[in-house]
């Protein structure tokens, strides 16, 4: 146990669960996204619902979305700050069921894409996304990860391992989820270190990857 475990996370508070996490959360959700946003709507879940407006959560989720940091002194200005940004913010309580209290579900929409993230604030600033588009994924942002969605092919998994081994790159973790056989699949890889530009640009080329998401750490 380090020291941070103790008195958590640098951030501008007032809590490591419902500000720290809440930013860690939109932050990972704004690097899946690939681009800046023009709109996101925030579903908040439990206690998110319930407390989350007296803990600084509305504010850490728009700031989180902005690409702001925990510890960044601006978000406490980051609702004005999207406004002037042309970021629509939107914020509703929803019951997502049998999941962790500190949960929300976030959909941004981009010039390009759409996607629905869904992660939780596990206390302490720690978080996990575990729904992307209806995907099963696992990402935690205490490593750099990749997410791939891609067509359900057989031999795909082994071939972005391959990527990756060629390239020196050590997995972790991995996850592989489908809606159906032979439709689409979604991958998140939690590897020791980021894949090199060129290895990255190939597999985004790939005929059977729709897309690549290379997410940096968010544990600072």
């Amino acid at each position: 146990m380090g020291l941070l475990d103790m008195i958590g996370p640098v951030m501008v508070g007032p809590s490591s669960s419902h500000t720290a996490g809440a930013c860690r959360l939109a932050l990972l959700a704004r690097h899946l996204l690939g681009e800046k946003p023009k709109r996101v709507e925030f579903g908040l879940h439990g206690s998110f619902a319930k407390t989350g407006k007296g803990h600084g959560t509305h504010l850490a989720l728009a700031a989180g979305v902005l690409g702001l940091t925990p510890d960044d002194e601006r978000l406490k200005e980051s609702l004005s700050l999207a406004e002037r940004e042309g970021v629509e913010v939107v914020f509703k309580e929803v019951e997502l069921g049998d999941v962790h209290p500190n949960t929300v579900r976030m959909v941004l929409e981009g010039e390009k894409e759409r996607l629905a993230v869904t992660g939780s604030s596990l206390g302490g600033g720690l978080v996990r996304v575990f729904d992307v588009d209806g995907f099963e994924v696992r990402i935690t942002g205490s490593a750099p990860t990749l997410v791939i969605k891609n067509v359900d092919t057989p031999g795909v998994v082994a071939r972005v391992a391959r990527i990756l081994a060629d390239d020196e790159v050590n997995i972790a973790y991995l996850t592989v989820s489908r809606k159906k056989r032979g439709g689409e699949a979604m991958m998140s890889i939690e590897v020791d270190r980021p894949l090199s530009e060129v290895p990255l640009r190939y597999l985004e080329h790939l005929s059977y990857i729709l897309w690549v998401r290379q997410i940096p750490p968010v544990m600072g």
